[in-house]
């Protein structure tokens, strides 16, 4: 089963009638050098970008309208058996029935890649990262002034990830039994043990006492392997370069940088001044042994820094980068904010690995990251939700480009020549083309006299072609729902303690002050 099949699945035990229409994009596998910056050698790895986007309809009559997106991300670290899940965004537009159908989404997606039979990567060990901020919204523009959204707040939103986290670790373990270990951390920065535990439990008390989590960061653990590989061969020499993934819009990558290229003695240094060029052409053997010896300088001035922004992230300990995270702006802006990490491990390596098939190589079903990245770049810069008619309009436009994309990125089909019987043996000249050179991967860049990591071979495969058949087979799928629809919840305080009467409200009055006549 694919990921849609398993996201409409979930989607199909939700109450109400109504219509769900889903588009899954996940793009093919592409090498990627900067998940572990600061380690040397950087593991080789891939990268993947998910992005769902999901729309209701309540009558066969209505409009379809986006209610709900999930933007994420899958790394293949090969040479560690290890995938990590990046979730990054999670949005919804306020404007789907009761029940909101993002919760069933979001565990699905997770519950897909945390169970080793359903997981397409082929690793043995999985991890999960999510940093929760409180935000208006994330995916959808302008959906925030839709009257009937209501975006959680910092404590809730945090609340609402762990519960989530919890139900699928739980559901996966009625699913695989003993044949795979869990460990569940998460963090608070700014919040001690106690303060975070009770914040969170008074929102959404535990219910599975079988899930246990753990209060901090999982980088000294050693059951479940770091995907990172530690050169020296054993975990208790890890740095802070080797333990952190950078991921895109990430405040610990940010944090991570700032320690690499900010020492504590020297500060902001100033760039170097540059020497001016020299008006003469001609130089001699001298000049010219000078200027490849100051070559050579800078290369080792380059080395030197490179080597000196290692030993400031070696100085540096998980535990103590973790207390100064939480006196970063981005922690104690008014809001707080939580680091959530779940790490998945097969107790048995699986038998089902495919060391013979490369990871670069295309699954089916999937496209290219330019196509994920070109419906992505219209969400939020083409279209905006703060009405439902605005939706609606951008529901149908890029519901047609998605559809569009996969119709129309087919190749020409070239025109075949018939075989020259004249016997004439001068060159005819060539006619007029008309379509456009075929795209061909440029030569690697030499970066300082090196080839960059990033492009130490091209991708052996072609990027994947989107067709119809991908459409309707991968891409797109409906389900109609049809259940009696879920009890309306009794008014109550805010704390959900309603039972069905309107609480009673005091309403002090000022005295006032008797003067003297």
């Amino acid at each position: 089963m694919n990921l849609r099949d398993t996201l409409l699945a979930s989607l199909s035990s939700l109450p109400g009638i109504r219509e769900f229409h889903l588009h899954v994009l996940v793009s093919s596998p592409r090498k990627h050098g900067n998940l572990f910056p600061f380690a040397t050698p950087r593991p080789r790895t891939y990268l993947q970008d998910i992005l769902i986007l999901l729309s209701e309809q309540s009558t066969p009559d209505s409009p379809r309208v986006l209610v709900s997106a999930i933007e994420a991300c899958v790394y293949n670290i090969p040479s560690t058996s290890c995938a990590i899940l990046y979730i990054s965004k999670v949005d919804s537009t306020g404007q789907a029935s009761a029940p909101s159908p993002t919760p069933a989404l979001v565990r699905a997606l997770i519950l897909f890649y945390a169970d080793p039979a359903t997981r397409p990567v082929s690793v043995d060990h999985l991890w999960i990262h999510l940093f929760a901020r409180a935000q208006n919204q994330y995916l959808f523009p302008n959906s925030s002034e839709y009257p009937k959204k209501h975006p959680l707040s910092d404590i809730k939103l945090c609340a609402w990830w762990k519960r989530q986290f919890s139900t699928v670790i739980g559901e996966l373990a009625s699913r695989v039994g003993n044949t795979c270990r869990t460990k569940l951390c998460y963090l608070l920065p700014g919040l001690s043990e106690f303060e975070a535990s009770h914040s969170l439990e008074r929102i959404y008390p535990s219910t599975d006492l079988a899930v246990t989590w753990t209060y901090g960061h999982p980088y000294s653990q050693t059951e479940i392997p770091l995907p990172c590989p530690c050169p020296s061969g054993g975990d208790s020499h890890r740095h802070l370069g080797q333990c952190i993934p950078s991921f895109d819009d990430d405040p610990k990558s940010r944090f991570i940088d700032e320690i690499a290229y900010t020492t504590d003695a020297d500060g902001v240094r100033s760039p170097e001044r540059k020497k001016r060029p020299r008006t003469d052409t001609l130089k001699s053997h001298h000049e010219e042994d000078a200027a490849s010896g100051e070559a050579s300088e800078k290369k080792e001035g380059r080395s030197k820094k490179e080597d000196q922004t290692h030993k400031e992230v070696k100085k540096v300990s998980a535990e103590e980068f973790w207390e100064r995270m939480s006196f970063r702006q981005e922690c104690i802006a008014g809001a707080v904010t939580g680091f959530f990490v779940v790490a998945i491990s097969a107790t048995k390596p699986s038998p089902l690995l495919m060391s013979d098939v490369s990871p670069l190589a295309p699954q089916p079903g999937q496209v290219s990251a330019q196509m994920n990245k070109r419906v992505l770049t219209s969400i939020l810069t083409g279209h905006e939700f703060p009405s439902t008619e605005k939706a609606v309009w951008s529901t149908k436009v890029l519901e047609d480009t998605i559809r569009g994309l996969c119709d129309g990125l087919k190749s020409n089909p070239r025109p075949t020549l018939a075989p020259d019987r004249s016997g004439r043996r001068t060159p005819e000249p060539e006619p007029a083309r008309t379509a456009l050179a075929p795209p061909q991967t440029p030569p690697p860049r030499l970066v300082n006299g090196k080839r960059p990591i990033v492009d130490v071979s091209p991708n052996p495969f072609p990027e994947p072609v989107a067709s119809l058949e991908t459409y309707n087979s991968y891409i797109f799928g409906s389900v109609a729902v049809n259940k009696p629809p879920p009890p309306k919840k009794d008014s109550g305080d805010a704390s959900g303690a309603g039972n069905g009467t309107t609480p009673t409200i005091t309403v002090l009055t000022a005295r006032k002050k008797r003067t003297k006549s």
